[in-house]
């Protein structure tokens, strides 16, 4: 206890999770660390699960209101979902209990991008913030807090909650104290340009100041980050990521972009993971990113001494990747910082530094519309998360997917996408396992051919079948037959298979 907690008046705080819960009431608003499965609460989640059975085996209703910093992991979400705890959630999730809550109407979900939340919970939008639990690794002698392996929202959380629960992670290296640069964001109206040039710019401290009057009690826990393992590169993947490494060495060639002034944003999945797998192998040094997570290509690519920094604010690492991590905190310290969630995703600083935006989605349209978002235009996936400040913001704007899903019943290329996050102004480049679609520049009707060549082959003349009647149309602009528009999304609702 002395190593993790050096503030003497925090230690007399130390309780259990089951004695920590007393703190947690019926109807409060309570916001916690985590982000893509690390640094969220391990020991709370349960605790107040089993709280809300017991009143609800007393006939009473009971239920909290939870936000995070983006998607936790089954110990958490999952646990509060399966025990009905939860009325209201935000801004991302990925836990299919949670999920099957928010897609029945039992959980009410808010779908925010992720650098405005802190921003609304600074505003009071919300409403009152009673609790804020916060993963951490030490409480230093000042009473201040080093977040564990995300920073997320914490800093709002704690600012604006009534109580605090810190729960100290005993797994987590200590080691990643030093990692973090912490800055707390002015209010809208006080703001000034954040001072980052390059990602590895530090702004601010390396760990959280806060009232330790507000502290209620200190847990302690000692269990991994979710943690869940990145699937081997297939020939899809690598298919994919190889048509993107295409594209990039073709800005090298025209002159946009140089082998040693690569800045990448890359979002989680497979998919993202085997681009950074398949930059092992280029020509590009001295490999840059401004992101949100730190996955596993990005630490093969520092052991390689092919990526010299990583800014984010979270990890989404495997567990041997977490293994090493933790093994090798010291050394990762010199080319990783983590922030808070409302500078890892900054549209200013975004612009400025002009990372590659790469990103998967659940499909995009003829025209360069895409849906991150809602499967058939009204079934939540996972939420919009980082990708809306990036796609906005970054140099280029890419989406990577397999043109085909469901064993090839669902096509990744639609004549209209259910639901738009990222429309056509923003999305500049769509990569599949058939190639690339180069959009900038385009008027719709040029984009058109372009998709449709990188769509599953047994889908294109689906596509072009749709754009003959489309075309018919008196408006030429961006053509659409309304009548038949979903066609795509109907067949499949009905038959199973989007394929006639």
């Amino acid at each position: 206890m002395s190593e993790r907690i050096r503030n003497q008046a925090l230690k007399s705080k130390v309780m259990t999770a089951e004695e920590a819960v007393q703190f947690i009431s019926n109807g409060d608003m309570i916001g916690t660390s985590g982000f893509t499965g690390a640094g969220y609460p391990k020991g709370m989640p349960a605790a107040i699960a089993a709280k809300a059975r017991e009143a609800q085996e007393r006939g009473e209703e009971w239920a909290v209101k939870i936000l995070t910093g983006a998607s936790t992991a089954p110990e958490n979400d999952g646990v509060l979902a399966e025990a009905d705890a939860v009325s209201f959630r935000s801004p991302f999730n990925t836990d299919p209990k949670m999920r099957a809550k928010i897609n029945e109407g039992k959980v009410k979900y808010t779908d925010i991008h992720l650098s405005e939340l802190g921003m609304y919970v600074q505003e009071g939008f919300f409403g009152h913030m009673d609790v804020a639990i916060v993963e951490a690794v030490a409480i230093r002698e000042d009473g201040s807090i080093v977040p564990s392996s995300a920073v997320g929202n914490n800093i709002e959380y704690m600012d604006a909650a009534d109580r605090i629960i810190i729960e100290i992670n005993e797994w987590q290296a200590a080691e990643l104290e030093g990692m973090h640069d912490i800055y707390r964001m002015p209010m809208p109206g006080a703001r000034v340009p954040l001072p980052i040039v390059s990602p590895g710019d530090r702004i601010g401290t390396t760990s959280i100041d806060i009232d330790p009057e507000k502290v209620v009690a200190v847990v302690f826990t000692d269990g991994p980050d979710r943690n869940a393992p990145f699937k081997p590169v297939d020939e899809t993947s690598r298919a994919i990521a190889g048509h993107l490494l295409d594209f990039l060495e073709g800005e090298v060639t025209a002159g946009r972009l140089a082998y040693d002034r690569l800045i990448l944003q890359n979002g989680v999945g497979n998919v993202p993971n085997a681009v950074l797998a398949g930059l092992l192998d280029s020509k590009f040094e001295n490999i840059t990113a401004y992101t949100e997570v730190i996955q596993d290509g990005m630490l093969d690519l520092i052991d390689a001494g092919k990526m010299t920094m990583a800014s984010a604010t979270s990890f989404c690492l495997s567990l041997d990747a977490a293994h090493r991590m933790n093994d090798d905190a010291t050394r990762y310290k010199n080319h990783i910082v983590l922030r808070p969630q409302q500078v890892s995703n900054h549209p200013e600083v975004i612009r400025r530094l002009a990372p590659i935006g790469i990103n998967g989605m659940i499909e995009a349209d003829i025209y360069g519309n895409v849906n991150s978002t809602n499967v058939a235009g009204s079934k939540m996936m996972n939420g919009i998360g980082g990708s809306g400040d990036f796609t906005r913001n970054a140099y280029i704007s890419s989406f990577v997917t397999p043109a085909v899903a469901k064993n090839g019943d669902i096509s990744a290329i639609v004549p209209f996408a259910s639901h738009v996050d990222h429309s056509e102004h923003d999305v500049k480049l769509i990569v599949t396992e058939y190639g690339y679609a180069d959009l900038r520049g385009l008027c719709p009707r040029d984009r058109v051919q372009k998709i449709i060549a990188i769509a599953d082959p047994e889908y294109r003349p689906l596509l072009e079948e749709y754009v003959e009647y489309a075309s018919k149309s008196k408006a030429r602009h961006t053509p659409h037959d309304l009548s038949r528009a979903f066609e795509f999304h109907t067949r499949f609702l009905e038959t199973g298979s989007m394929k006639k």
